[in-house]
């Protein structure tokens, strides 16, 4: 049994007043196949690019351990120069991803390379995003802290994106407090002898390529896993629905503190309190 997904609609282009009314307005997915290929990004942007380009930039990296109470928020797990780590992800399977790196602030050339997108949103410009995996490589199911409008550019390779949306969260195991479901769920495989509640969750899929372009709704979950090494960039534009801005706002400035006091406080014991309460929680609905 695999999980209920159903492919995201593809289109080869679109237009501004389309993609609102058929993709904003609605809050559905969408993978738009031809959008950049005006971009200097287009064919420039590869792994040799970026390891000429940032080589001696020291890189975050993160993997898919389990969160330790001891870890800050988003905090990495080694560092590395990113021409080290560009020879690592095309020699080897390595589980080591830069994640949330604002890379064209510290490379500022890169910017040269693309230009912001209209969409009929109104992009925010400083918070460029880039993100890099290994073969195999995965991020664990998470939606984003400020539910924002996503637009997620992908150069090099394939990417399988699993989504759902806030209405499935009683299915995902998620975790209280957190913007994660259970780090132990194979999203790409998931045992439902382990969580049955999955059977029920309706979700989207899609694989990436080269110059592709995915929009995630606002606060949707996303499990990315790297088919190949490859990178993406990710532009985002605020949340415009109410009831998502006050929770964004709910999530920078209160729950991420009380979840880091009570690490604190508490330790260990917190992330294990929050992880059975993420059974409990959703086996409700079985």
């Amino acid at each position: 049994m695999k999980l209920n997904l159903q492919d995201i609609p593809r289109v080869k282009t679109i237009t501004k007043e389309d993609f609102i009314k058929r993709y904003f307005k609605p809050q559905k997915p969408v993978v738009i196949e031809h959008f950049i290929e005006d971009w200097p990004a287009y064919t420039k942007w590869n792994l040799d690019y970026i390891k000429a380009t940032a080589g001696d930039k020291t890189v975050p990296l993160y993997d898919d351990r389990p969160v330790d109470y001891k870890d800050g928020f988003n905090q990495a797990h080694a560092k590395m120069k990113m021409s080290d780590y560009v020879d690592l992800l095309q020699r080897e399977p390595t589980r080591y991803r830069i994640f949330l790196w604002n890379i064209l602030k510290e490379v500022p050339q890169l910017q040269k390379d693309f230009k912001f997108p209209d969409f009929g949103l109104r992009l925010m410009k400083k918070l460029p995003m880039l993100f890099f995996g290994g073969r195999d490589s995965y991020t664990f199911m998470h939606y984003d802290i400020d539910f924002a409008n996503i637009f997620h550019f992908h150069f090099e390779g394939k990417k399988q994106c699993i989504l759902f949306d806030q209405n499935q969260n009683k299915y995902l195991y998620k975790v209280p407090h957190a913007l994660i479901t259970r780090e132990d769920i194979d999203f790409s495989n998931p045992d439902f002898e382990k969580w049955p509640a999955l059977k029920k969750a309706k979700g989207w899929i899609c694989e990436l390529n080269h110059g592709e372009v995915l929009y995630m709704p606002e606060g949707y979950w996303h499990y990315m896993r790297y088919i190949t090494p490859g990178f993406s960039m990710s532009l985002r534009a605020i949340a415009r629905n109410p009831k998502n801005l006050s929770k964004a706002i709910y999530n920078i400035f209160i729950m991420r503190n009380y979840d880091n006091l009570m690490r604190r406080l508490k330790g260990q014991k917190w992330i294990d309190w929050k992880n059975k309460k993420a059974i409990s929680n959703t086996n409700r609905y079985i």
